[in-house]
């Protein structure tokens, strides 16, 4: 039997637009369309897609009782962290009000509401 392997990660969202947008900057990917939904491919092969519902709920992070919780998050590895950061921000992105990773990594949030590191390559 063949190994299985990702193949795309699909990321709910209330402007997937501009959530394709921000990634691909932040990244640095190349922006695309597949299946029909806006994307942002890297140069290996790794691809989200963005998916628009109409009833999207932001994540609360941290997590808190009684309020839409986090599903998953991206870490991102970095060579200049504080760099990144600003790019990210410039790009829409929160950095989170909670922070856990000291200096090995910077929790923000995008511009729907995900949670994501910027981690120390």
């Amino acid at each position: 039997m063949r190994q299985v392997v990702l193949g795309n990660v699909m990321v709910d969202c209330d402007d997937e637009k501009g959530l394709q947008a921000f990634y691909g900057e932040l990244l640095g990917w190349e922006s695309c369309e597949l299946f029909g939904r806006p994307a942002v491919r890297s140069s290996t092969g790794v691809v989200f897609l963005f998916i628009e519902e109409p009833d999207y709920v932001r994540p609360v992070w941290p997590e808190e009782e009684g309020k839409q919780q986090k599903q998953m998050h991206f870490d991102f590895q970095v060579d200049d962290l504080p760099a990144m950061v600003l790019k990210a921000e410039r790009l829409g992105a929160v950095k989170a009000k909670a922070q856990f990773g000291g200096e090995d990594f910077i929790t923000l949030l995008d511009p729907a509401g995900h949670p994501f590191c910027l981690c120390r390559a």
